[in-house]
């Protein structure tokens, strides 16, 4: 879809800058003597339009390259934003040369008026410089789950000024499913507040874990192989294409500790996707629980004077 729209538009900008290009040339013909007074600003016009086409035809030319590698989806949006960057600054040096007489008379005017809007337009100039960083430092990518000050969500927009994220828990979940609201926040808040991502390509998972309580007279070592039973299977079922066999670092454990309302609890701590962490706690409850449950004799439940 996105290859198709890229190729309109790579028509598009062809046709007009064969266009602008004819009447760089046609407007010298005889035909328009009598516009001869407008004749050198039609020329200078229609070579600056061409050169801006021809710009914007070479970054789609761009984007269609890199949509047709396999980069990650992160990697891929922030090179889609840098060439449309790059587009915009190389067209606006070329109306800025159309406007001033030359070059230099451009980059002093330029020189001036960044000057002013600095002081003006302070917090976007930083929020812009953050979204530099953010693209050099690769602190988190669109399809990250982040947390920056309180908010927490998975990134689905990184602009040039401030980035957008869906929403995790938040004020009305009490799990890590999308609350369906979106946070906005400028870049600038990126350079002052710590980051923490929970995604990577490097490490997929982080660590999540799952009390279940028990009574202090159980089989702790049946409970135990249970958990990790339920652990191990969804595991192989969920993630298929990681082998815990060749990474020990990813093998589920179960420990022991006593609740303060004076009963036990037995706690897996396993491995999971920051996107599934809810999914994955329901799959191995589901699971654990009937291998538990259908042997009342090694695993007793905190009910009545069992506590």
């Amino acid at each position: 879809m996105e290859n198709q729209h890229n190729k309109k538009w790579v028509i598009i900008y062809g046709s007009v800058a064969v266009v602008l290009i004819a009447i760089y040339y046609l407007i010298n013909l005889p035909l328009f003597e009598s516009w001869s007074s407008y004749i050198p600003f039609v020329r200078k016009l229609s070579l600056s339009l061409f050169l801006i086409s021809i710009i914007f035809l070479i970054s789609k030319l761009i984007e269609r390259l890199i949509n047709s590698q396999n980069h990650l989806e992160g990697d891929r949006y922030n090179l889609l934003r840098i060439v449309r960057f790059l587009a915009i600054v190389f067209s606006l040096i070329v109306g800025a040369s159309f406007l001033f007489q030359n070059l230099y008379a451009a980059a002093v005017s330029f020189g001036l008026i960044s000057l002013v809007l600095g002081f003006a337009l302070q917090a976007p100039i930083s929020s812009f410089i953050a979204w530099i960083y953010l693209i050099l430092r690769r602190s988190y990518l669109v399809g990250d789950r982040i947390q920056i000050k309180g908010f927490r969500g998975d990134v689905i927009e990184i602009n040039y000024l401030d980035t957008s994220i869906l929403e995790c828990s938040g004020d009305y979940l009490g799990n890590d499913r999308r609350s369906g609201r979106t946070i906005r926040f400028p870049n600038s808040l990126i350079l002052r507040e710590e980051i923490i991502n929970y995604s990577g390509p490097q490490i997929p998972f982080i660590w999540n874990e799952t009390a279940i309580q028990i009574a202090f007279t159980s089989d702790l070592q049946f409970v135990e192989d249970c958990l990790l039973e339920a652990a191990r299977r969804d595991f192989a079922a969920q993630y298929p294409k990681y082998d815990m066999k060749k990474h020990a670092q990813w093998e589920p454990a179960v420990y022991f500790r006593n609740n303060i309302y004076a009963w036990m609890e037995a706690v897996v701590s396993y491995p999971v996707e920051p996107t599934d962490t809810t999914g994955r706690r329901n799959r191995i409850l589901k699971y654990a629980l009937p291998l538990m449950n259908n042997a009342p004799d090694k695993v007793q439940f905190p009910e009545g004077s069992v506590r």
